[in-house]
């Protein structure tokens, strides 16, 4: 029997010491990993895009502990203490251009943010503490990174989308600054939360001079955790931070010639090394497919598409550019239905160091044109209408001519192309939701039969914005498309003004997608999905875009009658009580003695006989006395009088 149970306790020990060993062994798996990545790609109007990816990623808490190498401490709090499962935040100067930077590539899509702040989180907390998270955390962030982001606490500033972004879980905020700036204090808390800021890697080309003089320049941080989820296959916590600058090369170059440009030229610096805790750290230039040089223009369209195919041969003796370094890898994208794809040249930053500093050059041989990837319909906003009592709000979308995509939207009779529109219009802008109007091509239909999902929440005065989420229904070969809203003008409180009050107010932008059109890219090797940039390149995500910011002038009060009546208030206490105070300290007997003693001093010798020969007669003593100012006045006075009484008489008799 004693046996049996040594046995049994042996079995015991080796099964627990297997499950030690095994266990073990995932926690080694799991590791922290930060990756870098920098892609560069020219643009049509002489410009270059640069788009810089880090990625910090940690395994989950229960599994790997609290502490933690490489992963951002004030995030990893910021996750635990308001329990977020998804959340994105940006910082932007500029807008981003469609027509020419493009609007249907996944850099586009992901990273063209409005101007100003804009911040989205998505929580796993019971839905009655959403919104005390959501105030916490902008707090929280704003603290962090020396930012406004507190004024988005207030009910009237952020909303809760329910279908617009990702989310089904129906615990999302929502909302924007738009007049936000952007500046260096913003910049160097985001860099901080990097393994090695910007003292090595690809983060030291971060020269500030160089990125805020660009066109466009655009910070952004998106957090997704499943720290939370109780399933065992969590993937922890992924930080990924992106910064995308569109620069002018500081070169000259002939007026057809696109200029050439090198990573000193952009940015003023060199890399000298990979950062030390990065896995990867890579260089990629893209380049587009439809490539032509200014004589094949005018050729016929199969000629012309043999010196598009020139590009993929090589880069030695390319006849359109020429690169000072020899690329690792060329990644060619794969053939897609909907648009044209692109070829990567990857650079490997290990290979060098502080001797031996990567510098890459690129330089053009021959004019050439392309143009950018177009989304399926190009959307504006503006504002009708004029005085500061009403308006209306105004969303354009026009076709893109240079696109032929296909939508697999179809029915037995025509294509549909599905439009979806997210706007917040702040609560003094009282929307009337009934008057939506759309048009088509110039002629307004009926609002049933191309609307497919709408979802409107009025807004209140002073307790939250009013918010629009639209699904349209629209034709495949319409040409334009226009959607109208009317509001009146609210007034505000005083103190509800900003300091700039007369410049007017902003409308943030509206956020528009295209649920049926998937902007990613397509790499024929599947090893690539596990470099983290090209992996957020092929992730499927839609067509998104975002119209201009609105300035709404509102009627504003005359600020300078508070200041008018604070001073006329002031002047008349000051001569109130200069008065009182003047009439309470002065002392009228030695006043009256000091000016008789004056007067006495200014009489001649026969005035002060006649005063004592009049005293004597009187039988009463001598005293010197002289008639006081107001006698003295009202001597003057009298004596105006009777010669204006004189002249009067004169000439009444004079004309008689």
């Amino acid at each position: 029997m004693s046996r049996l149970k040594s046995c049994f306790l042996l079995f015991l020990v080796l099964i627990s010491a297997s499950e030690s060993l095994a266990e073990e062994a995932t926690v080694e798996e799991l590791i922290e990993e930060f990756t870098e990545a920098l892609l560069l790609r020219p643009l049509p109007d002489r410009k270059v895009l640069a788009h810089f990816h880090f990625q910090s990623s940690a395994p989950p808490s229960r599994t790997y502990g609290r502490h933690h190498h490489i992963f951002p401490k004030s995030i990893y709090q910021l996750v635990h203490k308001f329990q977020i499962r998804e959340m994105e935040l940006s910082f932007t100067q500029g807008r981003w251009n469609y027509e020419r930077w493009g609007g249907f590539d996944p850099i586009s899509s992901s990273n063209a943010k409005p101007p100003g702040v804009e911040l989205w989180a998505d929580f796993d907390v019971p839905q009655s503490q959403v919104d005390d998270s959501w105030k916490n955390l902008t707090h929280a962030l704003s603290g962090l990174f020396c930012a406004s982001i507190n004024f988005l606490e207030h009910s009237t500033s952020y909303s809760a989308p329910q279908w617009s972004f990702r989310s089904i879980s129906g615990k999302l905020r929502y909302g924007t600054l738009p007049r936000e700036a952007v500046c260096t204090e913003n910049l160097t808390p985001w860099l901080k939360l990097l393994p090695c800021r910007d003292k090595a890697g690809l983060s030291s080309l971060m020269d500030r001079p160089s990125i805020y003089r660009g066109y466009y320049h655009s910070q952004r941080l998106h957090l997704k955790s499943d720290e939370f989820d109780t399933s065992k296959m969590g993937t922890g916590m992924v930080l990924e931070q992106t910064l995308t600058a569109v620069l002018q090369p500081n070169t000259f170059s002939v007026k057809k010639l696109q200029p050439s440009w090198s990573l000193s030229s952009l940015f003023g610096r060199t890399v000298g090394g990979k950062c030390s805790l990065s896995n990867s750290s890579n260089v990629y230039v893209q380049l587009e497919q439809n490539l032509a040089s200014e004589e094949d223009k005018s050729m016929k369209e199969n000629e012309a598409s043999k010196s598009e195919i020139v590009i993929h041969e090589g880069f030695q003796n390319n006849p359109f550019f020429e690169l000072s370094l020899t690329p690792k890898t060329v990644i060619k994208e794969a053939w897609n239905l909907q648009k044209e794809g692109s070829i990567l040249y990857e650079y490997s930053v290990e290979d060098y160091n502080e001797f031996k500093p990567f510098d890459l050059g690129f330089r053009w041989k021959v004019p050439v044109f392309w143009s950018c990837q177009q989304a399926p319909l190009q959307v504006s906003r503006f504002l009708l209408g004029s005085g500061n009592e009403r308006g209306a709000i105004a969303i354009s979308m026009k076709s893109s001519s240079s696109n032929d995509i296909k939508t697999a939207n179809c029915d037995e009779n025509e294509c549909w192309l599905r439009v979806g529109i997210f706007q917040v219009v702040p609560w003094y802008v009282k929307v009337y939701y009934h008057s939506l109007e759309l048009f088509l091509d110039g002629e307004p239909q009926s609002s049933t039969d191309n609307i497919e999902n709408i979802r409107v929440s009025p807004s209140e005065d002073k307790v939250s914005p009013g918010v629009m989420e639209i699904v349209l229904r629209l034709p495949y070969s319409v040409k334009t498309a226009a959607l109208t809203l009317e509001f009146d003008k609210g007034f505000l409180h005083i103190d509800e003004y900003p300091p700039d009050a007369n410049q007017g107010f902003d409308i943030p932008s509206a956020v528009v997608h295209f649920a049926d059109f998937i902007a990613n890219m397509s790499f024929d090797n599947n090893f690539l999905k596990q470099v983290p940039v090209l992996s957020k390149l092929q992730e499927k995500v839609p067509v998104l875009s975002y119209t201009e910011v609105l300035l709404v002038p509102l009627t504003t009060p005359d600020f300078s009658m508070p200041y008018n009546v604070i001073t006329i208030t002031c002047t008349v206490f000051a001569l109130y009580f200069g008065s009182l105070l003047n009439a309470l300290r002065r002392r009228i007997d030695e006043e009256e003695r000091r000016l008789r003693g004056k007067a006495a001093t200014k009489s001649g010798p026969l005035t002060l006989m006649l005063s004592k020969l009049f005293a004597k007669l009187r039988g009463k003593p001598w005293q010197p006395s002289s008639p006081s100012p107001k006698s003295s006045v009202n001597y003057k006075l009298i004596a105006k009088v009777v010669l204006v009484a004189g002249v009067a008489a004169a000439w009444q008799f004079y004309f008689q």
